[in-house]
């Protein structure tokens, strides 16, 4: 029988080491060993390997290692049986090579089948953190090579997306995540206390750091960019995804690697040179998920430190907020607009300066279409001369109407503002608003507008024509302008009523052409509601023309108009 046989071997075995050992007795360890294994009974064998005298006899240091794939395997197939499996490895992992355990150990975690990822990383993580911390001063090198195989092995998961996909787990991202925040906790220790030792740390320290500085990095990209960040998943149980973000951030300054000299300063620009972080664009991946997590999430904004000024932090932000804003995959975007809004917030309204908009950013955030909904929260922030110069450019460089018509509704408001005393501002009540008006209070492509489109655009400078009217009085008395606001009103109604005889006359066209045509009857309701539709639209614009008109007239007869 296999047991008898097993036995037989085992009693070689001792035999064995009192005439010294010979190559084909690895091969009848490896053998015994397997058959153990497979057989699914290694408490003997774990016996064996724990037997002291075979400890002193080097039978288990020299030949162990072989046995760790199998018992790997073992423990993967039975995973609620697995106890004595376990057992074997962790005093493998303790008695034998440490060089020849990485290898193996490192072999172990490469080209996972996915659905093993997870359940073979929770379980060689411990083993391979034992094995490293045996090997003394050489261990940073080992140490970058082990997270780099781990980490890849992670990155290739798919993130929840969801609280109720964080609490389920099913791919085990999040076990796998735990793993590695446990797996880091001693080099980070000895990082810190080498660094408050007298000689300060050695050149074997600094790689040590690097290597942990690249993990981190490369974590901040690889799950966590990815990842929807809330402290709770539910009642019951804290988000292990923020703890390991929380981790992340933690270990940062404890390798000394301060905030911010990451997010501000370009610390790591020697480092991408150099190899640490090869890929630009990765690096600055990583930068933005640090920023989100610490001006959005505040994980550790307690120790950031505040001699940074909101206005600084915000200009330094917006590298990040484009990258993640240039992004298609939702949380990338939802990232951004978050990280945008809470660096806009704490600044105080009014107080941008104008030399911050030589930034493009600050122009691209409101194409992007979730961006337009912080549109207002930026230019309250803005002061009267950035709020000048940035409703200049949008009004130039924009393709949107409903944006362009916004950033009008806006200008009606500053002047409504500058009008008011105690707010007066040359920027937008003296000869300085000539311009704005001129860009706003115009057709780009003169007759061939199409106005339905425009729609937001005219309406919006139809309503401020309007008021500006209405508001005569107050412009004559601050400023000496109304005689050219009159003549841009005058040149602007006139195109804009031939561009209404036109459009008008083009989609009656399309709307008869629609009724007579048989062929077409079952699109015939549809697309005549929307024609019908920009008709009625036309007749709203002409319906402000004339009631302008009809402000001037009155205003002549009264003589308050120029």
């Amino acid at each position: 029988r296999m047991a008898d046989q097993l036995q037989d071997v085992i009693q070689r075995w001792v035999t064995v080491v009192e005439d010294g050992l010979r190559p084909e007795d690895h091969e009848l360890f490896q053998n015994a060993g397997l058959a153990y294994i497979n057989q699914g009974d290694t408490t003997q064998l774990l016996d064996f390997i724990q037997d002291e005298k075979n400890q002193v006899n080097g039978i288990v240091e020299s030949m162990g290692c072989g046995l760790l794939a199998s018992l790997v395997a073992e423990v993967l197939k039975r995973k609620k049986s697995s106890s004595t499996c376990k057992a074997v490895i962790t005093h493998l992992a303790e008695t034998c090579s440490p060089m020849e355990l990485m290898l193996i150990f490192l072999g172990q975690v490469d080209d996972l089948h996915p659905d093993l990822i997870a359940d073979t990383i929770v379980l060689m993580a411990p083993h391979l953190q034992t094995v490293l911390l045996r090997l003394g001063e050489e261990k940073a090198p080992w140490v970058g090579l082990a997270l780099a195989a781990l980490q890849k092995q992670v990155s290739r998961l798919p993130v929840p997306y969801t609280k109720e996909q964080e609490v389920e787990d099913a791919y085990g991202l999040c076990r796998c995540c735990s793993a590695l925040a446990r797996f880091m906790e001693p080099f980070v220790e000895e990082v810190k206390r080498r660094d408050n030792s007298e000689d300060g740390g050695t050149a074997s320290d600094n790689q040590l750091k690097t290597e942990l500085l690249k993990f981190c990095m490369g974590s901040l990209r690889e799950p966590l960019l990815q990842a929807q960040l809330d402290q709770a998943i539910d009642i019951h149980k804290q988000s292990p995804l923020w703890h390991f973000a929380t981790d992340i951030l933690a270990t940062l300054p404890a390798i000394q690697e301060p905030l911010p000299g990451l997010l501000f300063y370009k610390a790591l620009k020697k480092r991408e040179e150099s190899g640490l972080l090869t890929d630009s664009t990765k690096a600055q991946e990583s930068r933005a998920c640090l920023a989100y997590l610490l001006f959005v999430q505040l994980i550790t904004i307690e120790s950031f430190p505040a001699v940074f000024s909101p206005v600084f932090v915000l200009q330094c932000n917006m590298e990040y907020i484009d990258l993640l804003l240039s992004r298609k995959e939702e949380s990338f975007l939802l990232k951004g607009l978050e990280l945008y809004t809470k660096s806009l917030e704490r600044v105080e309204d009014n107080s941008l300066p104008v030399e911050l908009l030589d930034l493009k950013s600050f122009y691209s955030v409101p194409q992007v279409k979730q961006g337009f909904k912080v549109l207002q929260l930026f230019i309250d922030k803005l002061g009267p001369e950035a709020k000048h110069k940035f409703f200049r450019c949008m009004i130039k460089t924009s393709c949107h109407a409903g944006v362009e018509g916004y950033i009008i509704k806006n200008i009606k408001n500053q002047i409504e503002l500058s009008l008011k005393p105690g707010h007066e501002n040359e920027w937008f009540m003296g000869i300085q608003v000539l311009p704005l008006l001129r860009l706003v209070l115009c057709f780009p492509r003169g007759p061939e507008t199409d106005l339905l489109n425009s729609m937001d655009r005219v309406m919006e400078s139809l309503n401020l024509l309007r008021y500006l009217h209405m508001r005569d009085m107050d412009w004559q008395q601050t400023s000496s302008i109304w005689p050219e606001l009159f003549k841009i009103k005058e040149d602007y109604l006139k195109m804009l009523r031939v561009c209404l005889a036109l459009s008008r006359a083009y989609y009656a066209g399309q709307v008869k052409n629609m009724r007579e045509d048989k062929k077409i009857q079952a699109q015939v309701i549809l697309t005549s509601q929307v024609l019908q539709c920009a008709l009625v639209t036309f007749d709203l614009m002409e319906s402000l023309v004339i009631r302008i008109e009809e402000i001037s007239e009155e205003k002549v007869k009264t003589g308050t108009a120029v």
